[in-house]
């Protein structure tokens, strides 16, 4: 077989790969485009390959043949052993088809051209710190104890779309069986380890760098996605994607930086979506999303974003928005059915249906209670679009979630100050105010005369005129000190004279508020 062949002896899978490899060919050892991988454990020898033999020929047991690209490209083996291509360099390509891989593959800081795992049922699947210069493509594929891709960088796409992904935990769960179902080359000490130490997580990419788009679409994970850091310069792509996490996080991508963020169009959380710290230069969005967690379903705190659209099908849990720099905020009123903080966020605009009632809403649903900053961004929002009554209204409702915060005294006083004025930002209230006990006291001192002070002097009483001097605190028309209210009129006058005073504090004091400058209170 020749001195360059690292082998005694190849079975008859073996030879075809070893012979097609030169040219890059295709072996195909399946017996029909439908053979189910998953089934791969009673594969016979006819399909069997080891792994040794592909490392092999990765890194240079063969040459290529003179005007071809040499590479793997195998469908429908059933590989023995781990693949391990750990630290090596190597640029032909490995392409497995509906391959049964009960080992695990491992290109931990290995450097590589692309590198294709189509439709295979792999054990676990390490490339932490690789360097893949070109398509990294696990389109289809189920991998059983998790995917770990921390600090790798890929030149091209990324693509994991209808992947289905578990984790070390669920093997450690099933290991007596999967074990000896699959013949996996851990003993049951090591797949509980390493339960232990990845615990619930599925996808383990933080610090990814993926300068092609990374497409997810339609994968089913059964832990958490871990994306701290990571980094894609094409946008990264969730919709239909299902996460069911037994731990706290389904998606866990604090810090993550890409150009378009999709958690859209049938994505499913159970677990936390948090994202605190991100960088969307683009949309972030979670149209017809489903957002599950018995505490924070989505946390989005610290982040800058251009668009965020926040409509999803429906969301189970808290919303955090806090200190959050967005541009245009598109969402709906029944976006938020649970507590949402939105302590310290700023937005540019506004958009879907909700009306003011329902801003005004939103800004009560704060689970730390009255917070003055949100009611003041929502205000400066409508005084920059134009709509000024909308900004008087937001601005009363934080006056009256403020005066919520206070004792009873100020309970009090900031109650009067909102019948009277609306806390200033209703100033015409006063003026009803004043025509209402303007008309009461006419009424009444036209049928009760108050006697004259001074007999020497002959004046005319004008009913209109004493209420009105009763209710002015400075006395305008001289009846006040001619004229004297007498029987249960005298309490009348008193009650004018004391709501006059009232009014006009209260005046004072709206006015007050309305001009200084705006701020926390």
């Amino acid at each position: 077989m020749g001195r360059s062949r690292p082998f005694w002896r190849l079975n008859p899978a073996e030879r075809k790969l070893w012979d097609a490899y030169p040219s890059g060919a295709w072996v195909d050892l399946r017996e029909s485009d439908r053979d189910d991988p998953s089934a791969g454990a009673s594969w016979g020898r006819e399909r069997a390959v080891r792994a040794q033999v592909i490392a092999a020929l990765l890194l240079g047991a063969r040459e290529g043949r003179p005007g071809e690209v040499p590479g793997v490209r195998l469908a429908g083996a059933r590989i023995v052993g781990d693949l391990n291509l750990s630290d090596a360099v190597f640029t032909p390509k490995l392409h497995l088809l509906n391959c049964y891989i009960p080992g695990a593959v491992s290109l931990n800081d290995a450097r590589t051209g692309g590198v294709r795992f189509r439709g295979c049922d792999i054990r676990r699947f390490k490339a932490g710190r690789a360097v893949i210069d070109g398509l990294f493509d696990l389109d289809g594929s189920t991998v059983h104890a998790g995917v770990r891709l921390d600090n790798t960088h890929v030149t091209g796409q990324f693509r994991l779309s209808r992947a289905t992904i578990g984790t070390p935990e669920d093997v450690s769960r099933g290991s007596e069986s999967h074990l000896e179902d699959t013949r996996l080359p851990y003993s049951r000490e090591e797949v509980a380890a390493r339960g232990r130490t990845r615990g619930d997580t599925a996808l383990w990419a933080g610090g990814l760098v993926v300068d092609g788009g990374a497409f997810l679409r339609g994968v089913r994970s059964t832990g958490t996605l871990r994306l701290i850091g990571a980094r894609f310069n094409s946008g990264i792509y969730l919709q239909r994607s299902v996460v069911t996490s037994a731990g706290p996080y389904a998606v866990h991508a604090d810090h993550l930086q890409a150009t378009t963020a999709e958690f859209s169009d049938g994505f499913t959380a159970e677990g936390t979506v948090r994202l605190r710290g991100a960088r969307i230069s683009g949309v972030l969005s979670f149209h017809r999303s489903v957002l599950r967690a018995p505490e924070r379903a989505l946390h989005v705190s610290h982040m800058q974003v251009d668009e965020l659209i926040l409509t999803p099908a429906s969301i189970e849990g808290e919303v955090n928005l806090g200190y959050s720099r967005i541009g245009v905020l598109l969402d709906r009123p029944d976006s938020y059915p649970g507590a949402v903080s939105l302590n310290e966020a700023t937005y540019e605009s506004l958009r879907g249906p909700a009306q003011l009632s329902d801003r005004l809403a939103w800004l009560r649903q704060d689970p730390d209670g009255y917070r003055p900053q949100p009611y003041e961004q929502l205000a400066a929002y409508f005084r920059r679009i134009g709509h000024e009554s909308d900004a008087r209204r937001v601005l009363l409702a934080k006056q009256r979630g403020r005066r919520r915060t206070l004792r009873f005294p100020g309970v009090l006083w900031g109650w009067l100050l909102d019948v009277m004025v609306g806390y200033g930002y209703r100033p015409w209230l006063a003026g009803v105010w004043v025509g209402l006990l303007l008309a009461l006291g006419t009424a009444v001192f036209s049928a009760h005369h108050p006697s004259q002070i001074g007999l020497d002097e002959r004046r005319s009483f004008n009913p209109l005129l004493y209420t009105l001097d009763l209710l002015v605190p400075v006395s305008l028309f001289d009846q006040r000190g001619a004229w004297e209210p007498v029987g249960w009129t005298q309490w009348l006058a008193g009650g004018l004279i004391a709501a006059g005073w009232v009014l006009a504090t209260a005046l004072i004091a709206g006015a007050t508020r309305v001009l200084r400058p705006s701020g926390p209170s």
